[in-house]
């Protein structure tokens, strides 16, 4: 499928050769330019996301934080899913999804509360863009892309709760070894009961 501003410019260059574009199936862009920046722009940074994420978690295997590191590569994939679902969403809205070139995460950090002090701040700084871009839909009258992302801002909610509840544990249970071991043993089973209710929440059917 093609877009119909590109069969226009090559019956311009040559109509006989290029006579047979007439009868392509064309794309007709439902999707305004900015719109699309905006969201390319949030591919890149769910994709940031995904490697800051992955290099949380392997510092965290790395240093015995094994409860902490599978939770991080959870996160990672949640990420990339969310990537993939921008990417889809631009596909299909007959846009060009840019994939981007991703620069080097940060892999050294001072404690495992400072990870995910760090994780908290990436989801801060994920919701906003999420706002910034209901906003441009809404404004832009785009009644697709501000229906797509009422999904984003309903997890963005829960993943800033997430890792305000974590963070929250280091100031109950304190910050000793004995502290953080079990904050860090906590966490595989917090990450799965976090999943488990988002599949009830997505299929309620699920439940019987």
């Amino acid at each position: 499928m093609i877009n119909a501003k590109v069969i226009d410019v090559f019956l311009k260059i040559n109509p006989k050769k290029y006579r047979y574009l007439k009868n392509t199936k064309i794309v007709t862009m439902r999707i305004s330019s900015e719109i699309t920046k905006a969201i390319n722009d949030q591919i890149s940074y769910e994709a940031s996301s995904t490697y800051a994420y992955i290099a949380m978690g392997a510092w965290c295997e790395r240093i015995g934080y094994d409860g902490s590191a599978a939770f991080f590569f959870e996160q990672a994939n949640e990420e990339n899913t969310h990537m993939l679902m921008f990417i889809h969403y631009l596909n299909k809205a007959g846009a060009e999804a840019i994939i981007p070139a991703i620069e080097k995460p940060q892999d050294k950090f001072d404690s495992l509360e400072s990870t995910f002090q760090a994780g908290l701040k990436s989801e801060q700084t994920v919701t906003k863009l999420i706002y910034n871009l209901v906003d441009m839909a809404d404004k832009e009258k785009d009644r697709a892309a501000y229906s797509f992302l009422q999904w984003f801002v309903s997890e963005q909610i829960e993943e800033e709760t997430l890792f305000q509840t974590i963070l929250q544990k280091f100031e109950i249970l304190g910050r000793d070894k004995l502290a953080v071991y079990q904050i860090d043993q906590s966490l595989a089973s917090t990450r799965t009961q976090v999943m488990a209710k988002k599949q009830i929440k997505n299929n309620p059917q699920s439940t019987g």
